[in-house]
């Protein structure tokens, strides 16, 4: 039997059952990985003497009557995470040589309970783009489509994931980059609420592991199914203890409904800054329809959605206000020049970008006060709602383009070019607001790539948008490797069937 595109859960039955052992699952993924890597390059730093090595430790322990959430299953971790003994570059040419002596504790915490890790998937420079390419390891391709982008900035992880290359992997999140490969490549992701996943150690070099407090990015799972991603975060959640003294038990509040008719949701699929093409339109009245043929309650509007355009500028700024304190000073100046000549009614994405860069402390505490209203309208909305459906981006993935002039690149949606960056739009409101969201696949474009949707949750109730992520899965039909038919049944890629036993608790 071929396990490589097996869910998590599939394999760690497997595994306590006895008729699969963690050796052969992770001797499966090494060939696996070596035949079929080299045209997608997602696992851009290999690790599998100490793989194997993990790989017979769980045998062993599985032997010895042992049992962990993980305990034998193979997964990979973006290259931005902290691996001792690897290099972690953030795609940082100067940084190649670069290696932590210690895990992430995102890291640590998935070797407690058991992974068996393969290597390292591959980042955009600085982790700042929808691509996935650096100088150090090169581009990764689409599994889909060899010549588009499996996006950024966890671009390595979706596609090693869509290629059958473990079953989980660790992503992170600022502008979409969990999101924004799940979609690309047909995959599951989970932003969590900001705060729930500890970031320490997922870090750029040479900046020292400490457990800063974020303001936006997130840590989050990535997998193949919906139930996977709920099980790989029980894993990762939970406070860090060098911030709380010690590491206490976080219960999330379960799922608000286990039924698809009790949902009751929000569709949206309009953004006054910038169109959505056709087929992601498509894909999100897919869901719509499931959802209306379980019998969810589903509306198309609400006076309650905080204004889509006003939460983008905002977010821009607040995003652009981390990245201005970390480049150089020369740099610096040189944008504070740019911002001082905008006009001063300029309302371009561009603009607010600009300005986020070079904001003074106390306009960023205005910007955070208005940040608090957006949230006190989401609290309200999720009175009424459970959940929000909207896209993750605006086209499905689209052909390279390594223009290094940013402000030259282009959009193609549906014979309409839109502004390269302008596509930050769809995850500007959860990151913004600090909420959870959930990526789910919907099916094929037109062109046969993958589309997905968001679905997006209140504020610590990540169980809420995983659980409508589950049950959607069920009525879509959930990941297809690449190259599979529509209404292909293959036990490979068939979604998981649900046991009556509600995820655990973190």
């Amino acid at each position: 039997m071929e396990w490589s595109f097996r869910s998590a859960e599939e394999q760690r039955a497997a595994l306590r059952g006895g008729a699969v052992s963690s050796v052969e699952l992770t001797e499966e993924a090494i060939a696996r990985i070596e035949r079929d890597d080299k045209a997608i390059n997602a696992i851009c730093v290999p690790d599998f003497d100490r793989a194997r090595a993990a790989a017979r430790d769980a045998d062993a322990a599985y032997a010895r009557g042992e049992d962990r959430p993980l305990l034998g299953i193979p997964v990979t971790v973006k290259e931005s995470y902290n691996v001792a003994g690897l290099p972690t570059t953030w795609g940082m040419p100067q940084y190649a040589n670069h290696l932590p002596a210690e895990d992430a504790l995102a890291v640590s915490r998935i070797k407690a309970a058991g992974a068996v890790i393969l290597g390292k998937t591959n980042v955009p420079f600085m982790l700042q783009d929808w691509q996935s390419y650096n100088e150090i390891y090169g581009t990764t391709n689409n599994p889909w489509d060899h010549e588009r982008t499996s996006g950024g900035s966890s671009g390595g992880s979706a596609a090693a994931l869509a290629s059958g290359f473990g079953a989980l992997s660790l992503g992170s999140d600022l502008a979409g980059s969990l999101r924004n490969p799940a979609h690309f490549c047909g995959v599951y992701a989970h932003k969590p609420t900001l705060g729930l996943v500890p970031a320490r150690g997922m870090v750029p070099p040479p900046a020292p592991a400490l457990p800063v407090e974020g303001d936006l990015a997130v840590c989050g799972p990535m997998a193949r199914t919906a139930r996977d991603l709920a099980l790989l975060l029980d894993v990762m959640a939970g406070p860090d203890p060098l911030t709380h003294g010690i590491a206490y038990d976080l219960r999330l509040p379960p799922a608000r409904h286990e039924r698809l008719a009790d949902f009751r949701v929000l569709i949206i699929d309009e953004h006054p800054l910038m169109a959505t093409g056709s087929a992601v339109r498509a894909g999100v009245n897919r869901v719509a329809e499931a959802l209306a043929a379980g019998g969810a309650h589903v509306e198309r509007h609400s006076p309650l959605l905080p204004d889509l355009t006003e939460t983008t500028i905002l977010y821009g700024r607040l995003m652009m206000s981390n990245v201005g304190a970390r480049i150089p000073a020369e740099a610096y100046e040189q944008v504070r020049t740019l911002t001082a000549g905008l006009a001063a009614d300029d309302p371009s994405l561009d603009a607010a970008r600009l300005r986020g860069m070079v904001t003074s402390h106390r306009d960023w505490i205005a910007a955070d006060i208005q940040r608090e209203l957006h949230r006190h309208r989401w609290r309200q909305l999720f009175t009424e709602f459970d959940v929000v459906v909207c896209p993750i981006t605006s086209i499905p993935a689209f052909p390279h383009d390594h223009n290094p002039d940013r402000g030259a690149q282009r959009l193609d949606i549906d014979g309409v070019e839109y502004p390269y960056m302008d596509q930050i739009v769809w995850a500007a409101p959860a990151t913004m607001s600090g909420l959870p969201a959930t990526a789910v696949p919907t099916g094929p474009s037109p062109e046969g790539l993958p589309v997905g949707v968001q679905l997006i949750g209140p504020r610590f109730e990540d169980r809420t948008p995983l659980r409508l992520a589950e049950l959607l899965e069920q009525q879509l039909g959930g990941f297809r490797a690449p190259g599979t038919a529509v209404g292909d049944e293959s036990p490979t890629v068939r979604p998981p069937q649900r046991n009556s036993t509600p995820a655990s608790g973190t």
